[in-house]
This record gives structure tokens, C-alpha cells and sequence, in this order.
């Protein structure tokens, strides 16, 4: 009985729209925008890069038991018509007048919710607030990682309309997992962003355009190279799991040409530049007067609790409907 309600669990969560980077990516992501930050802010960050790393994932875990949740993390442009990348409003208010908040919201609102992170961030900043800065922070990286996601612009999220079922995983997870070490992740350091609404856009605008090839290419791979070399049963810990080949994994993430790799770049260069401009927009407060030895001492604690597991999606894992 324990087993089944186990498998029931495990395809539940595979079914969510709101898949995302895996925990591995989101950490990463999050851990390496640190050090595109300024002098005035990097000592800060670094002191609490551990909980800035393991936070990554919150928004992620919330997803499962807050509704409202869920559509922070993407938004289905295709829902919309032809060139919806172009023709929605870029600002919420605009946007609830010519759709209604609840079509927004039952087809994702990622970009705007990144820029409402931001604004509170900015507001952290202003009251010195060290508890509030660190967790939105860890958010804003997880929501702005998403935005830059090809997988979260569509509806067809998982190529469940297309017979691609479990490609969100593969691309997220699984080509990270395998081949992100050989990545180039220098990024350059922080910059103020003008306009943060904007710029968020235009990170969903690039990450859309990159669609077509996500879907593509992993078809005619599948055509060329046949299915029965696509998938391999692996050991993780004590289970065994159906995933993605490492041989066809490289195939694909080599005809993508270093999408994966940029898209990563992508996020934590704006996610630094997004943690500058709330601290800048916030009035440039002295962080180094936020560190003290009780958060250390939580900080150590934190590094002790490694109880965090995976979820098929994230893992790669190949789960049928």
C-alpha cells in the first residue's frame, strides 16, 4: 500500500504545468550570481552564500502546497494567439484591464511576479531588513532562473501534445546534470537595470524563441537515432529509475549548440543585476552592518541538514502518464 501511494505521489507531481529547473540548476544558478556582485554587496552575500544556495528551491516546494503558487513560475504564451510575446502588456494593471487577473493567472504570470519580488526586495533593503533581503533574494533567483526557461513559455510544457512526454525534465535537469561542469559560467558583474519590468520580458521574449528548437531537434534525434537507445534504467540511491541515455542526452544537448549553457548564463547575470538595482533602488544600505554571529550560527546549522530529495521531474526521471 506504502509503494503505491508512493508511484500515485510521484506521477501527481509530475503532472504540475509549473515544472521547473531542477534543484540542482536553481542552486547553482543562484550560488554563481553571487559573485557577479559588487564589493559593497558580495561580502554580505558570500557570508550567507549557503542559505542563498539551499534557498534556491523554496518557491519550488511551496508549489505543492500553496495554489497561488504555481503559476509564478511560467506563463503559456501560446495561450494567447500569435506574437503574444510581442502583443501583451509588459505592466500588470495593463494587462488584468485586457485579460481579467484570473486568465493571467490560469496561464502563469512569471514576468510580472519577478518585478512585484524585486519590488519587495527593494523595500527589504530600505529597512535594513537582513531576514527578508536573504529570502527574497533566493526567491527572485528561482522566479528570474524560470523566466529564462524555453519550457516555460508554452502550454505544451512536457511535449505532452506533441509525444514528447518528459522533455521538460530532460532539458532542465538531466543535460544540466551531465554536462554543466564543462560550462563557461563568467558573466561579467552587476549592473542597474533602467527598467526591471522590461527587462524580465525581455528575458521571456529570448527564452520563446529558443521554443521551436527545444521541440525540434529532439524529434529528429529521436527519428535519426531510433527509441530504443533514448532511454536507460539507472540507479539512484536505493532505486531504480527510466531516464534519458547519456548517448542521446549528448546528442541533443550538442544539436542544441550551448542553448542550455546560455540560458543558465542568462539567469545569473540578471538575477545579479536584479539583487543590485533592489539594492541601489533600496538606498544602498551598509550590509556589512546585517552579519552578525547568530546568523552564522543558523548558517552551520543549515549546512548539517542535507534531508533534500528530488522529485522525478527534476531528476530527469521519465514518468508516463
Amino acid at each position: 500500500m506504502k509503494l503505491k501511494l508512493l508511484v500515485l505521489l510521484g506521477l501527481t507531481l509530475a503532472s504540475f504545468s509549473s515544472a521547473t529547473w531542477g534543484f540542482f540548476a536553481h542552486q547553482r544558478i543562484n550560488r554563481l550570481a553571487v559573485f557577479s556582485l559588487p564589493p559593497e554587496m558580495i561580502g554580505f552575500y558570500k557570508h550567507h552564500i549557503r542559505f542563498i544556495t539551499e534557498k534556491a528551491v523554496n518557491p519550488d516546494m511551496r508549489r505543492y502546497a500553496i495554489p497561488e503558487e504555481a503559476p509564478r513560475h511560467y506563463i503559456d504564451l501560446d495561450v494567447y494567439g500569435d506574437s503574444a510575446v510581442h502583443k501583451l502588456p509588459r505592466y500588470w494593471f495593463d494587462a488584468v484591464e485586457m485579460y481579467t487577473e484570473d486568465t493571467l493567472q490560469a496561464y502563469g504570470i512569471v514576468p510580472w511576479h519577478v518585478n512585484r519580488v524585486k519590488g519587495w526586495l527593494t523595500d527589504a533593503f530600505k529597512k535594513q531588513d537582513k531576514d527578508q533581503i536573504l529570502r527574497l533574494s533566493a526567491d527572485l533567483g528561482h522566479y528570474i532562473a524560470d523566466a529564462n526557461v524555453p519550457l516555460h513559455t508554452t502550454e505544451n510544457y512536457n511535449g505532452q501534445f506533441t509525444g514528447q512526454y518528459g522533455i521538460h525534465g530532460f532539458w532542465e535537469s538531466r543535460l544540466p546534470e551531465l554536462f554543466a561542469e564543462n560550462y563557461s559560467f563568467f558573466v561579467g558583474k552587476a549592473e542597474h537595470i533602467p527598467n526591471t519590468q522590461l527587462r524580465i520580458w525581455d528575458a521571456v521574449t529570448k527564452a520563446n524563441m529558443a521554443l521551436d528548437s527545444v521541440f525540434l531537434f529532439e524529434k529528429e534525434i529521436t527519428e535519426t537515432r531510433g527509441s530504443s537507445t533514448k532511454f536507460v534504467i539507472e540507479q539512484r540511491g536505493n532505486s531504480n529509475l527510466r531516464t534519458y541515455s547519456q548517448e542521446f542526452s549528448k546528442a541533443y544537448h550538442d544539436k542544441l549548440s550551448g542553448m542550455v549553457e546560455r540560458r543558465m548564463k542568462a539567469s545569473i547575470k540578471m538575477i545579479a543585476d536584479f539583487w543590485y538595482t533592489a539594492w541601489v533602488d533600496g538606498g544602498q544600505p551598509d550590509l556589512s552592518k546585517l552579519i552578525d554571529q547568530k546568523s552564522q550560527e543558523e548558517e552551520e546549522k543549515l549546512a548539517k541538514d542535507k534531508d533534500i530529495k528530488l522529485r522525478n521531474h527534476e531528476s530527469g526521471e521519465v514518468v508516463e502518464n
